[in-house]
């Protein structure tokens, strides 16, 4: 086959490999023995046993028994927290092994790599850093949702909502399909972590645009976890438990009723759990996740109107990732979004065969999840204020930088500048409580920014400052990284301020 296109969704449960020769030709889902799991979708679970030289991987996990010594969910630790040493180990040595099995006619020119619209950042830094030593030209990122709609098979200038409810993860996305070289000038190519830039036909060019998008740490596993506890599972939850939950929660999708053994229980705990798809949904209710849904379904309607989209006027919703299957979520999709389905084949496979059509055939037009504002002083108030630089859904790169006048007080010896994150208005939000993820009623009066934790950019006045004298005049720009950077000039001294990167945004 020759060169081509490798995609890698990493999932928190089970990770897909897909491959595509050239653009146009049949994506294919790669089967790599002895860590892909029989079945009717290669699916390697997302399992390793790092134990020295030859670590034990997906497959290899369950046919040596050794489930109770391995690790998981290392994906949600990642997205977490980017520098957790045993996270970064274990997913590390789950895509060597991949990389390593790839059949030897597979020759990857480009890699495509998925993440969760949650935790983006952390775990795009770690990607970044075990993609770096790949001898592959190109490496990409994409979000799963995005990545779905890309490949849903829409005509040109269809506006399509993914739900993408993973095993870790609930992702909201609304993306316009653009043909030819459409209507807008993509703002931000794939993203590059570094390799040579490839020829690119302009006359083949398409864009997908992404309108906004949502999403929360609340997934498949934590239903698993809800469910558990509902059918008399001890806290924490025992891996056999959940196992047993999630078959019972399966079997519910295709049935009004059903049971499973518990197995694998310590002696004389093995039993016959048995429920009704009436029960696992009243437990969906009372943990409010239907509330949780309504506030990221609130946040992509509200990135709609922003963007002068007709939300009500969508021309498919495409229902990915294992959660898809659950009689409740399609209930819900029905009720709240009357727009036509999509219908998915394999919708556990949308998100690796949507990647695959990151080509260089195609540009991305993204969009920032949140905003970022400055902490200013108002001197008619006496007091201080936020005031808005980036709003939630500007597009990056910023075309041009964003300028502003600083003034200072009488005697002023330095200014500085501290930047916050605006906080969204959902009615709860996800807590963690021995690592099950619980929501929780947002409280009155909560703030509504988050400060930076990073440190306070600190702007020295020589000679100081003059009460009401404009001192300083900044210009904030996002770079194709989602980098903020600073750069000005000292308006009484006629200085330059050399540029300097704040942080990075979501």
């Amino acid at each position: 086959m020759g060169q081509g296109t490798l995609a890698i969704d990493l999932g928190s449960s089970t990770t897909l490999v897909g491959w595509q020769a050239q653009a146009g030709t049949s994506p294919e889902l790669l089967y790599l023995p002895p860590i892909s799991s029989p079945g009717p979708l290669p699916f390697i679970p997302s399992l390793v046993v790092d134990e020295g030289a030859r670590p034990l991987l997906g497959q290899q996990v369950l046919d040596a028994g050794a489930q109770g010594r391995c690790q998981r969910n290392f994906k949600t630790q990642l997205y977490k927290n980017g520098t957790c040493p045993e996270a970064q180990q274990a997913a590390a040595a789950l895509l060597d092994g991949i990389w390593q099995k790839l059949p030897p006619d597979r020759i990857p020119e480009r890699l495509v790599l998925t993440a969760p619209v949650e935790g983006f950042s952390n775990y795009r830094l770690w990607l970044q850093q075990w993609a770096a030593t790949l001898a592959v030209p190109e490496v990409s990122l994409v979000d799963e949702s995005t990545a779905a709609a890309l490949g849903a098979g829409l005509p040109p200038g269809s506006l399509v909502l993914v739900v993408d409810m993973g095993a870790g993860t609930t992702d909201l996305s609304l993306v316009r399909l653009e043909g030819g070289e459409g209507r807008a000038m993509p703002m931000a190519q794939l993203l590059r972590f570094g390799g040579n830039q490839l020829p690119i036909n302009r006359n083949g060019i398409k864009t997908a645009r992404v309108i906004g998008k949502a999403g929360c740490q609340v997934g498949g596993r934590s239903i698993d976890h809800w469910w558990a506890i509902a059918l008399g599972a001890p806290e924490p939850v025992p891996e056999y438990w959940l196992e047993a939950a999630e078959k019972l929660k399966c079997a519910l999708s295709d049935a009004n009723s059903a049971q499973v053994h518990l197995a694998a229980a310590p002696a004389g705990e093995a039993k016959l759990l048995q429920a009704t798809r009436r029960q696992l949904e009243q437990v969906l209710e009372n943990q409010g996740l239907s509330i949780l849904l309504q506030d990221l379904l609130d946040a992509i309607a509200a990135a709609a109107r922003r963007a002068g989209e007709n939300f009500g006027q969508l021309d498919g919703i495409l229902a990915v990732g294992g959660g898809s299957a659950l009689p409740w979520l399609q209930t819900w999709l029905n009720k709240h979004l009357p727009g036509p389905k999509i219908s998915v084949a394999q919708p556990s496979a949308a998100v690796v065969l949507g990647a695959l059509a990151m080509t260089p055939a195609l540009k991305l037009i993204d969009v920032l999840r949140e905003g970022v504002s400055l902490r200013c002083w108002d001197r008619r108030l006496g007091g201080h204020y936020w005031h808005p630089l980036f709003l939630a859904g500007q597009g990056w790169p910023t075309p041009q930088p964003l300028q502003i006048v600083l003034a200072c007080q009488e005697g002023q010896t330095q200014l500085e500048l501290q930047l916050g994150t605006p906080l969204g208005t959902s009615r709860a939000e996800v807590v963690f409580s021995d690592g099950i993820p619980k929501l929780q009623a947002q409280s009155v009066g909560e703030a509504k920014l988050k400060v930076w934790d990073k440190r306070v950019v600190e702007l020295p006045l020589e000679p100081p400052g003059k009460g009401g004298e404009d001192r300083f005049q900044l210009q904030f720009r996002i770079d194709n990284q989602r980098q903020l950077w600073l750069r000005g000039i000292d308006l009484v001294r006629n200085e330059p301020i050399t540029e300097q990167m704040l942080g990075k945004l979501e």
